[in-house]
């Protein structure tokens, strides 16, 4: 058995897929222990995993200028964490380090405690060198800003990872850098959290009437309430059904609900998907990836994060979905979705697409690419 230490950004699309990842190993006899910021806490014990809260997460917050991803910002990149994951890892004398690629703080002290490690990216690393490069020195020019020396860039502090995991189809994630050695795709990590359960919606299905799922981003740092209600307000006329699903970060009662609308706070998307014809989202990887599953076409109306909008120019050109602005209004979202409902050709590029996906388990895929790693350093079976 060995002992990992999960140095983790919470992200909406960030936390998912690494508990999906520490089943696995937990199922293999392992032990797994997430490290990150109190926002972190309760959604890993939920998950069944012991959680380590990084109490320094907003101790420098003061000196980071104002904004709305200020504490985003101070949790990442400040000094105050930095030196408490050192403590930590120095705690838990882990074998080997998880390290979330969003985590300069997370990866530059595993730099230093020169422990085997692997840095995981939730969403495509080639097709979004630039943007990885743009968050990275807009973070870092925030710490600067709050008066502390730069961090080494993303990149940089990448390579001093044995192996960079991404939890993303290599098909999709192109031009390929044949120079980065240590790369391994292993696809999407589908996971649902244990606060996610199977909805019981109060409709039979209607082929006459289409499912539409409106889905936006379960970061605190990217609450959509707008955009939820902008979706409801250009489908309220439209012969469909709409679910909601608000992820715990709006309330449903802060929505004024059409009668075509259902509104739940958390819920497993696969049994909605199965039934869906159309998905509203923000665009981020795993839910995009899971309707593709599906074969589901998908309006995108990005928000902060950086894989988003390309994540929605990518579908558009694979003729899957229709990407808008953040703030498209209600007209424009009616006429995008009416025009992927009535015109087949978006489902059968979805449908298409769905085969790539089909029996892909990056779970499975990234504990065997730690096992590989983990038995290089100190000798442990494969998955």
């Amino acid at each position: 058995m060995a002992r990992f230490l999960w140095l983790n950004w919470s992200g909406g699309g960030n936390l998912p897929p690494s508990l999906g990842i520490a089943r696995v190993l937990t199922d293999c006899g392992h032990e797994v222990a997430f490290a990150g910021r109190p926002e972190m806490v309760g959604r890993v014990r939920d998950a069944g995993f012991r959680a380590l809260e990084l109490e320094q997460s907003y101790a420098q917050l003061d000196r980071y200028p104002d904004g709305p991803t200020a504490r985003m910002a101070c949790y990442l990149t400040s000094p105050a964490v930095v030196d408490e994951v050192r403590r930590t890892i120095a705690a838990e004398r882990p074998d080997m380090l998880l390290v979330d690629a969003m985590f300069p703080a997370g990866l530059q002290a595993a730099a230093d405690a020169g422990l085997p490690s692997i840095a995981f990216f939730h969403h495509f690393l080639f097709r979004l060198r630039d943007e990885w490069n743009a968050t990275g020195a807009r973070l870092n020019a925030m710490r600067v800003q709050a008066g502390f020396a730069p961090l080494p860039p993303l990149a940089q502090l990448w390579q001093h990872c044995d192996r960079l995991v991404v939890t993303a189809l290599g098909r999709f994630d192109v031009p390929s850098d044949p120079g980065w050695a240590t790369v391994r795709h292993v696809g999407p990590v589908l996971e649902d959290e244990r606060c996610a359960l199977p909805p019981a919606l109060p409709w039979s299905d209607d082929p006459a009437r289409p499912l539409v799922l409106v889905s936006f981003s379960t970061a605190p740092e990217q609450r959509s309430q707008e955009k939820i209600q902008r979706s409801l307000d250009a489908l309220a006329p439209a012969a469909v059904r709409v679910v909601v699903t608000t992820g715990g970060v709006v309330d449903p009662d802060e929505l004024s609900l059409p009668p075509n609308a259902f509104a739940v706070r958390y819920a497993q998307h696969d049994p909605i998907l199965q039934r869906a014809s159309l998905l509203i989202t923000h665009g981020g990887h795993g839910t995009l990836m899971r309707a593709l599953k599906h074969g589901v076409p998908a309006i995108v109306m990005p928000g902060m994060a950086h894989d988003q909008a390309p994540n929605g120019r990518m579908l558009q050109e694979l003729g899957a979905g229709i990407a808008l602005a953040p703030d498209a209004d209600p007209a424009v979202i009616r006429a995008a979705a009416s025009t992927i409902v009535s015109t087949p050709s978006y489902a059968e590029r979805a449908r298409i697409l769905s085969r790539d996906l089909a029996g892909a388990d990056g779970a499975a895929r990234a504990a065997t690419e730690i096992e590989s790693l983990l038995s290089l350093h100190i000798g442990g079976p494969h998955v």
